[in-house]
């Protein structure tokens, strides 16, 4: 009878054990009310799967830890995704030893502390010996463990973003500690202090210490030698030409000037001294340029280094795009904001590629692999409005996907799913990739969610592609941004207003650096340039930063009411300090 009440209560653990699954994917409505039935833990049933490679559960509110087992009943697991729950204050018992295990997220908990034998696992040996990538982002988390470098050796990507920690422990920087470490982002925490021993970290690429309370940078930084990407935004520094720095110049600029002397060193002063002179008299000639070219004011230097987003209201534009909601999207994937942005310029060098890999790492991140959300770009000169939110059954869908031919979705779908069993064939593992990732997001559903433009083409089909109509080119400047969900309409406005943000500094980082020439992969995160809509053009000033446009998009019922309106005031309101939003 206990048998037959856990197959009735946890259907997919039956399936997966019947067909031999190494994937699983646990989330939804139900599961709250499950998990808590089973004592806020993960049932032990689901221990008893050795062959899974991919765990996930998210969205758990009631899952306070994961449950005595794991480890040992799940020794092939390669991914532990557990984003979104209520883990914490500590994890008991210890997740490792997991000698397979290569990803973990823990990010969205109620973690604090990682001590051990609550934490990661053991230091002697190794719990987590090829652990690559670790998400410890939006908890509480007070300290790291001291002996993480030593759990998990092979660590490549570390990201603690928006917890409390006021310092990093000595050992994560001690010589050949982490040698494989690539990126390390912290931002959003009380950090006080960065040490010089982080010179250490031989393969450190990117790192993002942002709205912290750093007063200093060491001058060791520069010696990482393969360090290409900085962000230390939003730090109070003692040298305040270098806090101007970090706000608007490239990674090269403030890893010379840390080389040279800059606040933390005393190395290269003279050159230092020099440096700051000449550019004393740089920005005296550029403030002599401007009065005499008729601006009859001075910007502060500062201002160089702001972002700048003007927000275009309903009422101020003759022609919005509105988007009209069916009350049957309400079953399926009820919630939809859309904006409209110009001003792009996706022309220089990898601008356009930077923005599609910006996309992907929202979906990836925030969007937790298009289970919460999924966004889309579009050529707007291509969007023909109003548009239509419907779901309808996938025998009536027809669309052009991106890189395909024009296909019924329900044809689409099938082909899709042969492809993932082909893949899975050929690389013998359960595992999948592109767009076939996200094909289980479907099952259930009678209807798909589409959107459809004036033409009664689909041009939007979530949570899986958009149509080739519409698709960005490098000649694209002015976009229709849309993001839906199926769990929350404030899901859909973080997304949208991270999109958004992000795309601002692509169009500063390109202006900037367009007499360059076209930047490396290995420079700024994200590129683009000058505005092409005349409208974008009245506020920005001759040397001021150029702002891009924010159009405001409606989306209302059949009958016309509004239901949502993006951005409103309180959207963008969370913007960091070097941004401006001009409403």
């Amino acid at each position: 009878m206990a048998a037959a009440a856990v197959s009735e209560a946890w259907p997919e653990l039956e399936l997966a054990e019947r067909e031999r699954r190494r994937e699983l994917l646990l989330t939804g409505p139900g599961l709250e009310e499950r998990v808590r039935a089973a004592g806020g833990q993960l049932p032990p049933r689901l221990f008893t799967l050795p062959l899974l490679h991919y765990l996930e559960v998210s969205g758990c509110g009631s899952l306070r830890a994961p449950g005595p087992g794991l480890a040992q009943g799940l020794p092939q697991l390669h991914s532990l995704v557990l984003r979104r729950n209520a883990l914490g204050p500590g994890l008991s018992p210890e997740l490792g030893p997991l000698p397979a295990l290569r990803v973990l997220d823990l990010s969205g908990n109620a973690l604090e502390a990682l001590p051990p034998g609550q934490g990661l696992g053991p230091a002697e040996p190794p719990g987590l010996p090829q652990l690559q990538s670790l998400n410890l982002s939006g908890n509480r988390l007070r300290e790291l463990p001291a002996d993480l470098a030593r759990c998990a050796p092979r660590l490549q990507s570390l990201n603690l973003t928006g917890n409390c920690l006021d310092s990093f422990p000595a050992e994560l920087f001690r010589p050949g500690a982490l040698p494989l470490l690539s990126e390390l982002a912290a931002a959003d925490n009380c950090l006080r202090e960065l040490s010089p021993d982080i010179a250490h970290l031989a393969s450190l690429k990117t790192l993002d210490l942002s709205n912290n309370q750093l007063s200093e940078i060491p001058a060791e930084l520069a010696d990482c030698p393969k360090l290409k990407e900085i962000n230390f935004r939003g730090n109070k520094l003692r040298d305040k030409r270098l806090e101007k720095m970090v706000s608007g110049c490239q990674t090269r600029s403030i890893l010379e000037y840390l080389r040279v002397g800059g606040r933390g060193g005393g190395k290269g002063k003279g050159r230092a001294e020099g440096s700051e002179k000449e550019d004393g008299r740089k920005k005296r000639r550029e403030r002599k340029q401007r009065r005499e070219g008729g601006d009859g004011e001075e910007q502060d230097v500062g201002d160089a280094g702001r972002l700048l987003l003007r927000v275009l209201h309903v009422s101020e534009n003759p022609a919005p795009l509105t988007v009209r909601v069916s009350p049957e999207v309400r079953d399926v994937r009820p919630y939809i904001v859309g904006a409209v942005v110009r001003g792009m310029d996706l022309q220089p060098g990898n601008a356009l590629k930077r923005f599609l890999t910006s996309q992907t790492k929202l979906h990836e991140d925030l969007c937790e692999k298009r289970t919460a959300a999924t966004l889309a770009t579009h050529e707007l000169r291509a969007v023909k409005g109003p548009l239509l939110y419907c779901a309808r059954p996938p025998q009536d869908l027809k669309i052009v996907p991106l890189g395909r031919k024009e296909a019924k979705v329900k044809e689409l779908v099938r082909q899709l799913q042969l492809e993932a069993e082909e893949q899975r064939k050929q690389k013998k593992r359960q595992s999948v990739s592109g767009l076939h990732r996200y094909l289980h997001l479907l099952d259930g559903n009678e209807n798909y969610p589409c959107l459809v433009d004036a033409d009664g083409d689909v041009i939007s089909f979530p949570p899986i592609t958009n149509s080739e109509k519409t698709k960005v080119k490098k000649t694209t400047s002015d976009l229709f941004l849309e993001v839906t969900s199926a769990t929350s309409l404030q899901i859909c406005k973080d997304v949208m207003d991270a999109l958004i943000l992000k795309m601002a500094e692509m169009n500063k980082y390109t202006l900037e650096n367009k007499e360059e020439g076209s930047l490396s992969d290995t420079e700024a995160d994200a590129v683009s340039g000058q505005l092409s809509d005349p409208r974008t053009n009245a506020s920005a000033g001759k040397d001021g930063p150029s702002p891009l446009v924010v159009e405001q998009v409606r989306v209302v019922d059949l009958e016309g009411s509004l239901k949502v309106v993006y951005p409103s005031k309180a959207d963008l309101a969370t913007a960091p300090p070097h941004v401006t939003v001009v409403r």
